[in-house]
């Protein structure tokens, strides 16, 4: 038996903001930013929330896959940007959808949130605990930006992408995870929540918006995301020559590039729309399968790797037969 992904979907906000527009309201401009991210453009929401973004994906995905909202068992939403902490946005989606035999439940693992919720989603189904799931990467990123710290809130966009998975004969599918974390390093992006407030304690309210040692962050990158990659390929006795293609969290072109560099790959072996979303977290990977799958780029029986990096700091790596 094997877990497959049997259908893709995607949805973004109507509004498109280009480095020019951003270039308007603080001090920066096109040039400085593509240089240094890759990045032309993102969407941003003008009121559409995670739900609304998390629940068109999943009903693209269902429609993709021929599958109804009844027959989903299981629906995880990778998020670390929900409107409300309760009730939680996969239980929103669950009721908008009419997916009433599903459980439902958020997983926030940062921009590594959606290889962790497959991962989740792969584990219950590969345990024979459900025969089909919904996975979910969805965030509305704009509204935890300072928009007055150009090094920051130029880089991110909002979206969310979604996969349908079915348990079915075969080997075909999911081959294989490996996931870590490094508390320790979480330091270099992070962003608060709200303070103790009661009765017996009142503390200092904690910044509310992103802060990120960028540089950090990329020497982070382009070191654990091969190790990650080496070593999932390692466990399947596959090696970097055997992928068709690699798609990546969609941070900075430049990290994408470093790594293609590294293992002496082409670029066109690394798809990239991070030109056009910029970094989604959670949403980058589903959303840019779910383009290369409409665009038919994604033919039966080539073999993927995913890998995705962020907060905690949380990363992963997973490998598939497409």
């Amino acid at each position: 038996m094997a877990v497959k992904v049997i259908g893709t979907g995607s949805a973004l906000p109507e509004k498109i903001v280009t480095n020019d527009d951003l270039a308007m309201i603080m001090d920066t401009s096109d040039e400085w930013i593509k240089e240094r991210t890759g990045i032309s453009k993102r969407r941003l929401s003008t009121g559409e929330t995670v739900a609304d973004l998390a629940t068109a994906a999943c009903e693209r995905a269902l429609e993709k896959a021929g599958k109804t909202a009844e027959e989903v068992e299981l629906l995880i939403v990778a998020t670390c940007t929900p409107e409300q902490l309760l009730p939680c946005v996969a239980c929103q989606i669950q009721d908008r959808i009419a997916a009433k035999n599903a459980v439902a439940f958020d997983l926030n693992a940062a921009c590594g949130g959606f290889l962790f919720a497959l991962n989740t989603a792969y584990a219950y189904m590969s345990a024979g605990f459900y025969k089909t799931a919904v996975v979910v990467g969805a965030e509305v990123l704009s509204k935890i930006m300072d928009w007055e710290d150009r090094s920051t809130c130029v880089l991110f966009g909002d979206g969310a992408g979604a996969v349908v998975l079915e348990k079915r004969e075969g080997i075909d599918g999911i081959l294989g995870f490996v996931q870590q974390s490094d508390g320790a390093k979480g330091h270099v992006l992070s962003c608060g929540s709200r303070a103790v407030n009661n009765p017996y304690c009142k503390q200092e309210p904690l910044y509310p918006y992103v802060i990120m040692d960028g540089r950090e962050v990329f020497q982070f990158a382009v070191r654990q995301v091969p190790a990650c990659i080496n070593q999932v390929l390692e466990n399947l006795d596959m090696t970097i020559e055997d992928v068709d293609l690699f798609l990546l969290h969609q941070a900075n072109a430049r990290i994408i590039e470093t790594i293609a560099r590294r293992y002496k790959l082409p670029i066109d072996k690394f798809p990239m729309n991070i030109s056009e979303y910029g970094n989604m977290s959670s949403a980058c990977i589903p959303v840019l399968m779910d383009q290369l799958n409409r665009e038919g780029e994604l033919k039966e029986g080539m073999k993927l790797v995913l890998s995705g990096f962020g907060a905690g700091l949380t990363f992963g790596a997973c490998t598939m037969i497409w």
